[in-house]
């Protein structure tokens, strides 16, 4: 018997480039994701903020959990470059993961050289 459509959370799990961005979404590992994404070592998931005010501890919860294997956080804020807020730098620094916020391109572009280097690298990235 023929199920309806099953829908799952967006998730590649692997480490993969970022290989475009824009357009409301970003293009890695020969598929497409529509929103905000989240590259951590578990894998590439979706990510539910749309807007650097959206960004607050429970949205790096994944970050957080994952936090021995990361050393590096770079946070696309999408067009702009945006300070994090306090409590989620104080959470991060916590964890002794460095954050560094800048606009959704450069972390995407900083994001490919960190992986091809195999450094502990995350990133929060905004869809623009």
């Amino acid at each position: 018997m023929a199920r309806g459509i099953e829908i799952r959370e967006a998730h590649f799990p692997g480490k993969a480039p970022i290989d475009t961005y824009g357009n409301g979404g970003f293009r890695f590992a020969d598929m497409s994701h529509r929103g905000s994404l989240l590259c951590v070592p578990s894998g590439i998931h979706g990510w539910d903020v749309s807007a650097p005010e959206e960004m607050n501890i429970a949205s790096f919860e994944r970050v957080l959990d994952q936090a021995d294997e990361i050393e590096v956080l770079l946070v696309g804020t999408g067009l702009d470059m945006v300070i994090l807020p306090r409590p989620l730098r104080e959470a991060l620094r916590e964890k002794k993961i460095v954050a560094d916020p800048m606009n959704t391109g450069a972390a995407v572009r900083t994001y490919n050289i960190l992986l091809g280097e195999e450094r502990a690298v995350a990133a929060a990235l905004i869809a623009v």
